[in-house]
């Protein structure tokens, strides 16, 4: 893939279906700049704002933590370059007065607002719904937080390791009889980050026909617990309370990770009816495949235990890749476990462009996660680098009318940072 061309000053030419899009992002980390970030993949002009450095503490620097979390290049995290490219910075202390009104100024003409704060943060800067949407009536609001603007629990501080075991997740992510482990990204954030857009295009969507924008509220728990299949009516239905089924998936068979003999694994899944008959063919059991009574999940749910054993039985003669060979040849869905030195040498990752490599300010090549989803007309792009803290104050600034003078005084302040 030929690399993107670095980061400059001015948003990038419009491009995408979501060119035109002016979305102005608040808070920090994880869920909620994620969710900028997707709009700002497909064409949105996306302004984050982030706090200042600190005069107390220059040492900690300033802007979104995210910019010093795991790996380090140059100083800032390589993960920064995923979750903010595309976007400009404004570095702005909102807890100032006269920040804030900036950002009642921003949102004049705004389309969207993204803030992933406790629940009354904004509203204690002048910046909640009800002023903001004063302002301007248009206006898309997407508010994330661990447990949504109400009920008992609003007010509890939320991370979304929490939201994923209060959403169900946590419960079934072990070996059964042994401690829940986490997933090994931050899924509760990227899950109501992707709800928090389903919900912005809908919002949007019913703009067209109301004139009227509204208030998006998502809780990270209820991103993870809308993702529990039938956990709630098995429940409700049976008093069933689903457990951990570890490599398995419980009440689907056979589907499974299965020892080869090279000491690698093989994820089979053969839960299909006539897949699991070219499966059973394929190891050498057509007699199960025969068997009236596997002939649907039901039944194989009730032998689970001898279809596993059996399919083991083959893996363990075979290496992963011999495996995997026999399956491809009998067309039963298999793969192997992915390492992300894996991932970065797949050909198939490569030919649709998931691995790519974007050129950085000093000239070296970064590989990042590609665009999805894929949209035949109007594809989403890496248009530019994530941007360095308040690189696009002085722009952003000058484009709502402060003058030069205004801008310094602000920056003399305190109150804005930043050389864009």
């Amino acid at each position: 893939m030929t690399p993107a061309d670095g980061p400059s000053s001015a948003p990038a030419p419009s491009a995408g279906p979501l060119a035109g899009l002016k979305v102005i992002e608040l808070g920090q980390l994880i869920a909620g700049p994620f969710a900028a970030k997707t709009l700002a993949d497909f064409g949105a002009d996306v302004i984050k704002i982030e706090p200042p450095a600190d005069p107390k503490r220059p040492q900690a620097g300033g802007g979104d933590p995210l910019r010093r979390w795991r790996l380090l290049k140059d100083g800032t995290s390589v993960w920064w370059q995923v979750q903010s490219r595309n976007k400009r910075s404004l570095a702005l202390d909102l807890k100032d007065p006269q920040a804030q009104a900036l950002v009642r100024q921003l949102v004049q003409d705004a389309d969207v607002l993204v803030e992933n704060f406790r629940p009354g943060a904004m509203e204690g800067w002048g910046l909640g719904p009800d002023a903001l949407l004063a302002l301007n009536p248009r206006l898309v609001m997407l508010r994330i937080s661990g447990y949504g603007q109400s009920g008992p629990y609003r007010d509890k501080p939320g991370f979304g390791v929490v939201a994923e075991a209060m959403g169900g997740l946590r419960h079934l992510t072990a070996e059964p009889g042994r401690v829940p482990v986490r997933v090994g990204v931050s899924i509760g954030d990227t899950l109501a980050a992707l709800h928090g857009v389903i919900g912005i295009l809908l919002a949007l969507q019913e703009r067209h026909v109301s004139g009227q924008g509204q208030v998006i509220d998502v809780a990270l728990y209820e991103a993870v617990f809308n993702c529990m299949e039938s956990l709630l009516p098995e429940y409700s239905a049976f008093g069933a309370v689903r457990g951990p089924g570890g490599s398995a998936l419980p009440g689907i068979a056979p589907s499974n990770a299965y020892l080869c003999d090279d000491g690698g694994y093989a994820l089979i899944a053969g839960n299909g009816d006539s897949i699991f008959r070219r499966l059973m063919a394929a190891i050498g059991r057509a007699d199960l495949g025969a068997d009236p009574a596997l002939a649907d999940n039901v039944g194989r749910v009730a032998r689970v235990q001898e279809i596993d054993a059996a399919i083991g039985a083959w893996t363990a003669q075979h290496s992963v890749a011999e495996v995997l060979a026999a399956l491809d040849e009998a067309q039963v869905p298999a793969g192997r476990i992915y390492t992300v030195a894996d991932i970065a040498a797949d050909p198939h990752y490569r030919a649709r462009s998931m691995v790519d490599e974007v050129r950085m300010d000093d000239g070296s090549l970064l590989a990042l996660p590609g665009i999805v989803p894929k949209l035949s007309r109007t594809p989403g792009a890496h248009r530019r680098n994530a941007p360095a803290l308040g690189q696009d104050t002085h722009a952003v600034l000058r484009g709502m009318g402060l003058s030069n003078a205004q801008i310094q005084a602000l920056k003399d302040q305190g109150i804005v940072a930043g050389t864009g």
